[in-house]
């Protein structure tokens, strides 16, 4: 049978599959609407698995604050083009609603499948990478921060108070760990591993050092524990120099913020985000 420009036109608002696309499902299904649409759409979920390995180093990061948790879901696609697209944006958000509705906390099925239909209409490999959920205790103050990138994000959980500085104490911390990137929270997380390889890397250095010539081993031997303890200060971020004060510590700024309000305040879950780790 003939296929008009008015059942193409209707077969492709309706699937957001090309008019090629839509007028030969139509013509191979006799103008049937509902078989044509079965059909285009078992060809993009066969086309969305042939593109499953296809890298996907683009995406967004979405967290919500819902009562007390955080939903944190993580979102990747192959183009930026498509990170940015409304429809993904709304699939992100969407997925929120899911995880907090029923309680998921980490990728499930029923996740993965509000972006299949997309994923068709895109022809581009994307998937739900990460859901993690974080708790906040009775008497917290929860910090949320996503960057202007979406690529890079940060929750901090502060334990003592709820008052609204310790709050913008914690959003303050988000953004410092966005920042300064700290590879550990704080120096007893450090593996002794790590420690014994970049004493290795100091030791080659100060070798190699003019300067170092001639020193007695004790001297040394001071030289080289001052340079790990100056290295962990700055991989660690409670002693790391705080991003709105360089001339304290954000230990040093946690336990202000603690005494400006009357709590001794603690730091619980920290969560540093970067898109595809």
């Amino acid at each position: 049978m003939a296929i008009t420009a008015q059942q193409v036109k209707e077969l492709r608002e309706q699937t957001g599959a090309g008019m090629m696309d839509c007028k030969k499902a139509l013509a191979e299904t006799n103008g049937d609407f509902e078989a044509a649409t079965k059909l285009l759409k078992e060809k993009g979920l066969a086309a969305v698995a042939k593109r499953a390995e296809r890298v996907t180093s683009e995406g967004r990061i979405f967290i919500r604050q819902n009562g007390s948790k955080i939903a944190i879901v993580e979102l990747v696609c192959e183009t930026d083009f498509v990170a940015n697209n409304e429809e993904f944006i709304k699939s992100g958000e969407k997925i929120l609603d899911e995880v907090f509705a029923k309680g998921y906390t980490q990728v499930e099925d029923g996740l993965k499948n509000i972006l299949t239909d997309f994923a068709t209409k895109t022809r581009e490999n994307m998937s739900v990478s990460k859901v993690q959920v974080i708790d906040v205790p009775a008497g917290a103050a929860a910090g949320i921060y996503v960057h202007s990138n979406f690529k890079q994000a940060a929750v901090t959980i502060v334990k003592g108070s709820e008052d609204d500085k310790v709050k913008e104490f914690a959003r303050d911390c988000c953004m410092h760990l966005v920042a300064f990137t700290p590879a550990y929270i704080k120096q007893t997380d450090v593996p002794q591993s790590y420690i014994d390889e970049q004493k290795e890397i100091f030791k080659v250095q100060m070798a190699n050092d003019e300067k170092m010539a001639g020193k007695p081993d004790a001297a040394k031997e001071k030289i080289l524990e001052g340079k790990i303890k100056k290295h962990l200060s700055e991989v660690c971020f409670v002693d790391q120099m705080f991003v709105k004060d360089d001339k304290k510590t954000v230990e040093a700024k946690l336990a202000e913020v603690g005494n400006s309000v009357g709590a001794k305040l603690e730091f619980g879950d920290i969560a540093l985000l970067q898109l595809g780790k």
